[in-house]
């Protein structure tokens, strides 16, 4: 059972809207590439459990947590019968070498080492485990999910799982029985209550809805060449086609997390959208989807 679920996280929302309507910095390029990249890895490995898990679980993901003063996160985190599972995933792609317990891509740069990461981490959670009054077995696991992967000099440690091993791992966890009780979900629940909330906008440079490129993105490609016909928008680029409402409501979300403190009105979002034809249109979306506030020229939407 999942009890918190994947999404894509602020950051990446940010950066993505951003990248489709500004030019990025060549530092906020890259992190939003690696971003992308890494969420796309850990929906794949969602999807692979789904498919292949037989055990009843409890499974909480995207965790930003604290022990001791110091913050970690975790990619997922599975609790069965005896035994706590946390899965650190990466999807990189190329090739890669070990050198000296330092991790470099295979152009020579040396990139922050994911082993590391993940023996950080696991004993973090231990220790608030333990803290909370659940000392069961914890089993840390580096999980590259990218078949276009490959690593020189890899360890020899059974808690590193590439691509082509994942088939025999996951038939090495469905051996193991799983009854879960009501302790198993509250240390689910606990973890999820401890999770922090993280604030992303200090880490990108600043920007104003000046500066920003108007129009509905596509939904698939995040591209801005998007028509609407009837009730459809419709991606020039990729031919993605979806609702007009929906299009209407998932951009004021956007501009909602591009900007907190603005109010929405009919005129912003007419401007914000740029290519329906008449603010009635824009209006009857935000009033049958939105609360309406106000009246007269002073009227917004929560």
């Amino acid at each position: 059972m999942i009890l918190r679920p994947r999404v894509a996280s602020k950051e990446l929302l940010l950066l993505r809207s951003l990248n489709a309507r500004a030019r990025l910095i060549e530092k906020e390029k890259q992190q939003y590439y690696n971003l992308e990249k890494g969420y796309e890895g850990e929906v794949q490995f969602d999807r692979y459990m789904q498919q292949n898990l037989l055990q009843d679980r409890y499974i909480v993901n995207d965790l930003l947590l604290e022990k001791n003063n110091t913050k970690f996160q975790l990619d997922s985190v599975h609790i069965a019968q005896s035994t706590a599972y946390h899965f650190e995933i990466k999807n990189y792609e190329g090739d890669y070498y070990i050198e000296s317990d330092r991790f470099f891509t295979f152009s020579g740069k040396e990139i922050l080492n994911p082993f590391h990461q993940v023996k950080r981490s696991e004993s973090l959670l231990r220790q608030l485990m333990n803290s909370l009054g659940f000392p069961l077995s914890l089993e840390s696991y580096l999980i590259f999910v990218n078949p276009e992967f490959y690593l020189y000099n890899a360890p020899k440690d059974p808690s590193i799982i590439f691509p082509n091993q994942l088939n025999r791992f996951m038939r090495k966890l469905n051996m193991k029985s799983s009854v879960l009780n009501p302790k198993h979900l509250k240390l689910a629940e606990q973890l999820v209550s401890l999770n922090l909330v993280d604030d992303p906008y200090k880490r990108i440079a600043p920007y104003q809805y000046e500066q920003l490129q108007k129009g509905i993105l596509c939904a698939q490609c995040y591209s801005v060449d998007v028509i609407v016909k009837n009730t459809k928008v419709i991606c020039d680029h990729c031919g993605c086609s979806e609702d007009l409402d929906s299009a209407v409501v998932r951009s004021v979300e956007e501009l909602r997390l591009l900007f907190p403190e603005v109010r929405i009105t009919t005129s912003m979002i007419y401007d914000w959208c740029r290519v329906i034809e008449s603010h009635k249109t824009v209006r009857r979306i935000l009033n049958q989807n939105l609360t309406k506030y106000g009246s007269n020229k002073w009227i917004y939407y929560e």
